[in-house]
Formats: C-alpha cells, sequence, structure tokens
C-alpha cells in the first residue's frame, strides 16, 4: 500500500508543485489550505507524513506540530515544515516542537523528493 501524505499549504503554485513531485512517486495525497482543514485532515486522511507550511489561515503550522506531537496517536506521523520562516529562531523553534525536519523555500524539489524517501523508509 503506498503511503499517505498530507500537503498543508495555501499558496497554490506550491500545492501544485508539491502534488506534483509527490504524485510522480506514488503516494496518496491529500491537500489542506488552511490550519483547520489541516487538522481535520490529520485524523480523517491519517497521513504518514505531514508536509506542513508555517503561515497559514486560521492556525499556524507550529500551533498545529505542537498539536500533533501531544497527542500520542499522531505521535508516529513524521513532520516537515516547509516555509519561507528561514531565521535561525523560526528554525529551532519547529525542530524544538518537534518537527522532523526543517526546510526552507524556496527549497530543492530533488532534496525535498529525497527527504520524504528517507523519513517514510524508516
Amino acid at each position: 500500500m503506498s503511503k499517505k501524505i498530507l500537503i498543508v499549504d495555501d499558496e497554490p503554485s506550491i500545492v501544485i508543485s508539491l502534488e506534483f513531485l509527490m504524485e510522480q512517486k506514488g503516494y496518496q495525497l491529500e491537500v489542506a489550505r488552511t490550519g483547520d482543514e489541516a487538522m481535520q485532515a490529520i485524523h480523517d486522511f491519517k497521513p504518514d507524513l505531514v508536509l506542513l507550511d508555517v503561515m497559514l489561515p486560521h492556525k499556524n503550522g507550529f500551533e498545529i506540530c505542537q498539536y500533533m506531537r501531544s497527542k500520542p496517536e499522531l505521535a508516529d506521523i513524521k513532520i516537515i515544515l516547509l516555509t519561507a520562516k528561514g531565521r535561525k529562531q523560526d528554525i529551532e523553534k519547529g525542530l524544538a516542537i518537534g518537527a522532523d525536519e526543517y526546510m526552507t523555500k524556496p527549497f530543492s524539489t530533488k532534496q525535498l523528493v529525497q527527504t520524504v524517501e528517507n523519513m517514510l523508509k524508516k
């Protein structure tokens, strides 16, 4: 069975790019464009990995990441924060609250795909 990835981003061009990259690798996808949609999709879709933007309407990616790490039933879901927030303190905060990886936009598509594949092999 193919692994499931939830893409959480409110920027249409990023969503299209991520969908294309992940579909090429055969992953099952779901997309959420707001923090509220993401929270619902995490429970309904039960992804193996979340590609999570930080700056979102309603709830931000840091809040979603913290929430996921506070719930034992969601602890195994891998989280890659994928964001334009590239300051050292943002990166440290993202990793401290439980993100498995922190990548800044613009990102290398090759590196992103490699990171996703490595995480889903574990």
